[in-house]
């Protein structure tokens, strides 16, 4: 039995929500004031619920589940990130929130369980019924010097996503993200759904993250979330018919660029190991793996 106190989170958790995942999770980028919309303004549809560990006022533990409403498959309950911190592991706090996790994913009628394990976790996982599945890598870069802005071919054009109409930028999102290696299709990406966690997300830098057109149609997308100078790739694809021409590694750079020249200094992001054309870009930009964390699957009874 853990002497520290589960309960749901609350929005003034997300100073040490975010300090936390500095701890465990260096490689993950999302700021205070994203973490606390995040707490306070869950996704809609998604009957999302987080927890936090608590011990002497501190947060020390996290967890989050919801209902995956961007695939078709049925009754797929999700459980992000699971962890504890180095001091208080080996003490019951992982399973008491994971309990919390599944209780809720019960209530919400999930059948089908995925979650993410770092390597050193995967005994805990599979302690609880979990089955490693696929293997997500992260990778890293310094963007000392920036990136020199790329020199598109005739025909193509780089546009930052605040001169685009959203609904134009979920439309790429989605259709290059149909085939997005994965346990689940992510072929279900709602409009409202997108504009509340991708558009209108407080760490989205409309400035920076960038589209390509062709012909005055828009078909690749590089997503940019920041805190101060750190930021993710939230996604980067090429609809399928414009694949094979390097139009998401032109986004991507041309993000990175417009990244750096306002303040960034490291990129982070990741990949499904079997999504071999984009880290194949990310390894010509210039990216190191830093991590790696498992896809893991369960039932729930």
């Amino acid at each position: 039995m853990t002497d520290e106190l589960i309960r749901p989170a609350r929005p003034e958790d997300a100073p040490g929500v975010v300090a936390l995942r500095g701890v465990v999770h260096p490689y993950l980028v999302r700021g205070v004031e994203s973490t606390r919309r995040m707490i306070a303004q869950p996704p809609p549809g998604e009957d999302w619920a987080a927890w936090v560990a608590e011990a002497d006022g501190q947060v020390v533990g996290w967890v989050s589940a919801y209902r995956n409403i961007q695939t078709s498959a049925a009754d797929v309950g999700e459980i992000s990130t699971l962890h504890v911190h180095p001091a208080h592991r080996l003490r019951g706090v992982g399973t008491a929130l994971l309990d919390a996790a599944l209780a809720h994913l019960r209530l919400l009628g999930a059948k089908r369980l995925l979650t993410w394990s770092q390597p050193g976790s995967l005994p805990f996982a599979r302690r609880h019924g979990f089955t490693p599945s696929r293997e997500l890598r992260y990778s890293a870069l310094d963007l000392r010097p920036a990136p020199p802005m790329p020199e598109p071919p005739p025909g193509v054009r780089l546009v930052p996503a605040a001169e685009v109409d959203p609904r134009e930028v979920h439309r790429v999102d989605a259709e290059a993200s149909l085939d997005e290696p994965g346990d689940v299709p992510t072929d279900a990406l709602g409009y409202d759904v997108w504009h509340h966690e991708v558009w209108d997300n407080l760490g989205l830098d409309r400035d920076a993250s960038t589209l390509a057109e062709v012909d005055g149609r828009l078909v690749a997308v590089s997503m940019v979330k920041r805190d101060g100078d750190r930021m993710w790739s939230d996604f980067t694809g090429t609809v399928p018919e414009h694949r094979g021409r390097g139009l998401a590694r032109l986004a991507k750079q041309a993000a990175l660029h417009r990244a750096a020249t306002s303040g960034v200094r490291t990129a982070y992001t990741s990949n499904d190991e079997a999504n071999g054309p984009m880290l194949a870009v990310n390894a010509r930009l210039g990216y190191r793996p830093v991590a790696s964390q498992w896809s893991c699957l369960r039932d729930l009874d």
